[in-house]
């Protein structure tokens, strides 16, 4: 299993790409890996969807850092880290990895949600990267985001029902206004940054381009789970002592497994 190289582009957040994402909620797009290491990612995506028994969606299995050691070590990549760090400060946490996956032909799509809505954390101070492993724009449906709706606090979720949604909580978009949607635009091998209350969402592809994207969920050390509602969490510290965890610490994966369901504990993998 292939360790990639961030490009020689990579680089420490500005002043001002701070500044914007406390007032945005959000930053795109950011430098990570070149051409080379997107076909790497690319056929490593393959591998791994072809891994996965039969009839289970990949869009609804997460935790693929517990299971799998080349992911593990693509959410360890002193780059990524390096964006975070820049935001949550010198001590955190990585808890979450899960493919988004919109493949030709599907419906798949995520409706408007706050990501803080899902998780039983506080503070809400998670801070999520999405990792672009094929271009991705409106027409193959990418994220959309509501800009500077982190800071309204949660907003009221509905339900949802339908298979082509990967979610089943969703925001009317009479919560905000129509001028505020960003697209996420990015190009194979960058990424983004995104606030756990910034409201966002994704449409079907209409080009019948793949769209795949790898999230990563990062939270500083001072964040704690309630474990009586997600009794699976796990911690997996990236950065910065931690001699008092908060949270219970997972196994690092050295497999190349994949996970079943979702939230399964490290324990579950070889």
């Amino acid at each position: 299993m292939t360790t990639l190289a961030a490009e020689t582009k990579a680089r420490r957040l500005s002043e001002a790409e701070r500044q914007g994402f406390e007032e945005r909620g959000f930053i795109k797009p950011l430098p990570l890996f070149g051409d080379d290491a997107a076909d790497h990612l690319q056929a490593r995506f393959d591998e791994l969807l072809a891994k996965l028994p039969d009839g289970i969606d990949i869009n609804r299995v997460n935790c693929w850092h517990k299971a799998n050691r080349w992911v593990y070590d693509l959410c360890c990549t002193p780059a990524v880290l390096n964006y975070v760090e820049d935001l949550l400060g010198p001590e955190f946490y990585l808890w979450g990895c899960h493919f988004f996956c919109k493949l030709p032909g599907g419906s798949s799509e995520v409706p408007w949600h706050q990501d803080a809505q899902y998780w039983p954390l506080t503070p809400h101070e998670t801070v999520t990267v999405w990792l672009a492993l094929h271009d991705t724009d409106d027409s193959n449906g990418a994220m959309r985001v509501v800009a500077g709706s982190h800071r309204v606090g949660l907003v009221d979720h509905g339900s949802v029902e339908g298979e082509q949604f990967v979610l089943n909580q969703a925001i009317d978009e009479s919560a905000f206004a129509p001028e505020d949607v960003v697209t996420i635009d990015l190009q194979a091998g960058q990424m983004s940054l995104h606030d756990d209350r910034l409201i966002h969402g994704s449409g079907p592809s209409t080009s019948g381009r793949r769209r795949v994207g790898l999230t990563m969920r990062f939270s500083p050390n001072r964040v704690k789970c309630d474990l009586g509602v997600w009794p699976n969490f796990e911690a997996y510290p990236m950065r910065g002592a931690d001699p008092e965890p908060l949270n219970p610490i997972g196994e690092i994966p050295q497999g190349d497994d994949c996970p079943t369901s979702m939230f399964q504990l490290s324990s579950e993998f070889s």
